[in-house]
């Protein structure tokens, strides 16, 4: 096949790419060139900006776009509307925050859309975020009604992810010492390798499947529990848990002003760990074991400078105040 992607050089994308070239498929990029503009030196790169410059795509062909990076709808329709004609399958990538309520378990992909007060709205924040992608699925379907792919993951973890949601607990846990988790610990958590996301993608395309898909994993319940004890496995030195009740870490974390990935969620998003993916899994979507995800993850995160600062989490400093103000409270 000959495959344009749009972005292509970052984390999810990256890794799309890569797993097409090695299935032997021919891979275009189009981006602004701006970020990792040495990578895969090798393929076709068209530099522009989706939002002005989508008039050199119109004479080409390809049997499918992969959309990486669409967020406002206004931009994501113009890129599905010049490529409508010279495109046969869009592949758009939306996120499983497009979905309205999150209060129970088992969303599918018939479950109720996020929506704004303003359809038109360009501003993208944490709490429109869901809503703006929903909006892109349908500027996308708009022009691709019966060709398009829409993949909605959850959180993506493992080489090559820069927001550290999920590598500050394998890292952290690594380097032993004292590490602050919450008390309780056997509540469900969802994320999949962005590997084998790249992988259902290709495949996907590959087998002209069309429709929406919500995609995450792990396949079977999954807690932060088994999350800490696969983390413990790859501990390069002692590692002592210390378990802080909810009332007491959450005040201390306010405090601090930061919190601890991979959370409980309760109340109005209880269910966002727990979405139902069986549509994409009946489909061919496949997960690799945890302790490779974590393996691979350590790995990737030791090629870093060794001055790069976890993104989330708590700062050694603050984590060593509040363990002591645990201790002192009680004694």
């Amino acid at each position: 096949m000959k495959i344009l992607v749009l972005g292509g050089t970052l984390f999810l994308g990256k890794h799309i790419v890569e797993k097409a070239l090695k299935n032997g498929h021919e891979v275009t990029l189009f981006n602004r060139g701006k970020r990792n503009p040495e990578l895969l030196p090798e393929i076709e790169k068209i530099k522009g900006d989706r939002d002005s410059d989508l008039e050199i795509l119109k004479n080409r062909k390809w049997d499918a776009v992969i959309d990486t990076c669409g967020y406002i709808p206004r931009i994501v329709e113009k890129s599905a509307e010049v490529l409508s004609s010279n495109v046969k399958t869009y592949v758009f990538i939306s996120s499983i925050s497009a979905y309205k309520d999150f209060s129970k378990p088992g969303i599918t992909e018939r479950s109720k859309l996020a929506s704004l007060e303003l359809e038109d709205s360009e501003t993208l924040t944490n709490e429109t975020y869901g809503a703006l992608k929903a909006y892109c699925e349908a500027r996308v379907k708009k022009h691709f009604p019966k060709r398009n792919l829409i993949i909605r993951p959850g959180l993506i973890v493992g080489p090559n992810d820069y927001s550290d949601r999920f590598t500050y607990w394998p890292v952290k846990i690594q380097n032993g010492g004292e590490i602050i988790i919450p008390r309780k610990t056997n509540y469900p958590i969802q994320f999949i390798d962005v590997r084998d996301l790249a992988e259902f993608i290709i495949r996907s395309l590959e087998n002209k499947m069309t429709g929406i898909f919500n995609a995450t994993g792990p396949k079977d319940m999954f807690t932060f529990q088994n999350l800490l004890d696969i983390c413990v496995l790859f501990a390069k030195k002692d590692v002592s848990l210390i378990k802080i009740p909810g009332k007491f870490l959450t005040a201390k974390l306010s405090k601090n002003d930061c919190y601890l990935p991979l959370e409980e969620s309760k109340g109005e998003w209880a269910g966002i760990e727990q979405v139902d993916c069986s549509k994409a899994i009946k489909a061919g979507l496949k997960f690799r074991d945890v302790k490779k995800t974590v393996k691979d993850t350590l790995k990737w995160f030791g090629t870093l400078p060794a001055d790069y600062q976890l993104k989330t989490g708590l700062k050694p400093d603050i984590e060593k105040k509040i363990i002591s103000e645990w201790k002192n409270h009680n004694t």
